[in-house]
């Protein structure tokens, strides 16, 4: 059974990770997707072929979520393209480590401009669809950092911590209009960036783990499905920890 058949998804930095993850299990589920990279053209082009062969529609854009109107010209490309938004993945994010007495102002304000930002400038401008369609499943990219916190990562954890409080805030504000937003915090999922860790670290983490493993791509992608199939149509407001039990 195909849970997303005929919908439209857009996947903020997906040309890699999770977020490739994403669109590829909701790819498979029937969904539409319209995804963003920074940068990576090839890995986008490759992506973009290998949804299209399963018989979708997909198309990456080379679009900086952090700016506000180049998030609301997305948007409006996608809409112009595909013709509807019934799903929102804010997922583009990233790390700039350090203890504070260390870290800049910069790197602070970075942290925060692309990893929250961004999904109050893409929320913003998808909304509109959504309350014209009056359905709609926001799906925001937290982390296990931004429910517990973690040394040496004041930033990103402010970022994703940040990034729940305006999750529920949203759930309360478009609920009646049959909009539902959600956050997932991941824990420690084994990606192309920490293969190049150090393996004796990695199998530290690993064994620290209740379930003794890191998790893939995919199973945050399968807690993203539910969130953002009917599977879901009454959850609302939530963050799902998908970390093996590691905050248990």
């Amino acid at each position: 059974m195909k849970l997303l058949e005929g919908k439209v998804a857009i996947i903020t930095g997906a040309s890699r990770g999770i977020g490739s993850g994403i669109a590829k299990v909701f790819a498979q589920h029937g969904a539409n997707v319209a995804f963003t990279y920074s940068s990576s053209v090839e890995s986008a082009l490759v992506l973009e072929n290998e949804l299209s062969a399963m018989g979708v529609k997909a198309k990456g854009y080379k679009s900086n979520a952090a700016d506000f109107n180049e998030a609301q010209k997305l948007v409006d490309d996608v809409i112009a393209e595909f013709g509807t938004i019934d799903i929102l993945i804010n997922n583009a994010g990233i790390t700039k480590d350090n203890l504070l007495m260390r870290m800049s102002e910069e790197d602070f304000d970075k942290v925060i401009e692309i990893n929250l930002k961004s999904v109050f400038n893409m929320t913003k401008a998808t909304q509109k669809i959504m309350l014209k369609n009056r359905k709609g499943s926001i799906i925001n990219m937290s982390s296990v950092v931004g429910v517990k916190g973690n040394a040496g990562q004041a930033n990103y954890a402010a970022s994703k911590a940040g990034m729940i409080g305006f999750t529920k805030s949203i759930a309360l504000e478009l609920g009646s209009r049959n909009i539902r937003c959600n956050a997932i915090a991941p824990g420690f999922i084994e990606t192309e960036m920490t293969a190049k860790l150090n393996e004796d670290v990695v199998q530290g983490w690993r064994d620290s783990i209740p379930l003794r493993r890191g998790g893939t791509p995919e199973d945050v992608a399968n807690a993203c499905l539910f969130l953002a199939s009917d599977l879901s149509v009454y959850v609302t407001g939530q963050v799902l920890n998908v970390d093996g039990g590691m905050l248990t």
